[in-house]
């Protein structure tokens, strides 16, 4: 049985290495809107857009990506993009990490590694670096390790659209959590079905190479992401997709899909933290007034907000952590007072 399963991944990986190293071209060559749907809430900052106007034009002419997966504050941070096929995301990361920071691209196919790696030096002038701060690795997502990937080395690992590319996606999300530092987040965009996809279309191996064969059933991404360690996975932004051929969409009959962005977190194994009160400080670059962290939470500069625990721990925990100024309310007297409304008219420890 386990010989079959490994028969099957080995399969579709290949699929998928000849879908896009050779038969497409361009991302216009894609039967779906996926590559460009799962637009964020709010227009990206213009750090983000200038970085990705800086990318070659043949890296862009060959990226496949469903979303827009750039977090903020990545300076100096070292990334890890997981499936990087042309680079365009890679070479954008580049340049917002900047000199001290670090990028590396995975991806298992070689025509794409190949491809990609011969604009390193053409962006390392672009940016003014003195030397690269990028490479591009040839390996594959459930196996990290292969590629060159230590463990606990990695402070943001990004994705786009490509996990449902993979068949053992449980795989790709527990690599994901292995090479993160404590307070690692992996930020990522990819394709969900509406419900469980049926075997005829996993079967199906141009439905695997548009995502559909392979996409998650969105609710299974949240007992998954626990499975391996990551808490609850927060929404940024979804968007609906459009299939464009008539065949494929016959072929999906009621199941419909759509982008999302997540964001996940690695955070410590210790009890969880109560409920907290945080305060945004407006130090986070692009965003000096207010910091849309995903869907529900917005923290607005200077304006106390009541979070769970959860991600009151995020904040504390993760790179965000200088940004914030977070009390506990069960520890903090005063905030009962308040709530109490109540005060000693007189102490001896302050009366005369």
């Amino acid at each position: 049985m386990l010989s079959d399963v490994m028969a099957s991944c080995d399969d579709v990986r290949e699929n998928v290495k000849k879908y896009y190293g050779s038969r497409l071209e361009s991302s216009g060559d894609l039967q779906t809107s996926a590559a460009s749907c799962s637009l964020p809430c709010r227009p990206p900052p213009r750090s983000v857009m200038d970085a990705l106007s800086l990318v070659h034009p043949e890296v862009t002419k060959k990226f496949f990506g469903c979303g827009l997966s750039f977090p903020a504050k990545l300076e100096g941070c070292r990334v890890l993009d997981l499936g990087s096929g042309s680079g365009r995301d890679c070479y954008a990361f580049s340049k917002l990490v900047g000199p001290d920071g670090h990028v590396t691209g995975v991806d298992m196919t070689e025509e794409l590694i190949t491809a990609s790696r011969q604009y390193i030096e053409y962006h390392q002038k672009k940016f003014d670096y003195e030397k690269p701060n990028i490479e591009f690795v040839q390996g594959y997502m459930e196996k990290l390790g292969d590629a060159g990937i230590r463990s606990d080395s990695v402070d943001v690992v990004l994705s786009n659209c490509v996990i449902c590319l993979c068949p053992d996606k449980r795989a790709v999300l527990q690599q994901a959590y292995n090479v993160l530092k404590e307070g690692g987040e992996l930020y990522f965009s990819d394709m969900y079905a509406s419900k469980v996809v049926p075997d005829h279309m996993r079967d199906d191996p141009v439905l695997w190479g548009e995502g559909m064969g392979g996409s998650l059933f969105w609710k299974d991404l949240i007992s998954l992401a626990h499975s391996v360690g990551f808490g609850t996975p927060h929404l940024v932004s979804a968007s609906h997709i459009e299939i464009y051929n008539s065949e494929l969409k016959e072929k999906a009959g009621d199941v419909s899909f759509a982008s999302g962005t997540y964001r996940l977190f690695k955070l410590p194994k210790s009890p969880a933290v109560s409920e907290a009160t945080v305060t945004y400080k407006g130090t986070v670059g692009d965003f000096p007034d207010q910091l849309d962290f995903d869907s529900s939470h917005c923290f607005k500069k200077d304006v106390a907000v009541a979070v769970n625990g959860e991600m009151a721990a995020i904040l504390q925990r993760s790179r965000f952590s200088p940004d914030f100024k977070i009390q506990y309310c069960h520890l903090n007297p005063f905030l009962l007072a308040d709530k109490l409304g109540s005060s000693v008219k007189q102490c001896s420890k302050t009366s005369k």
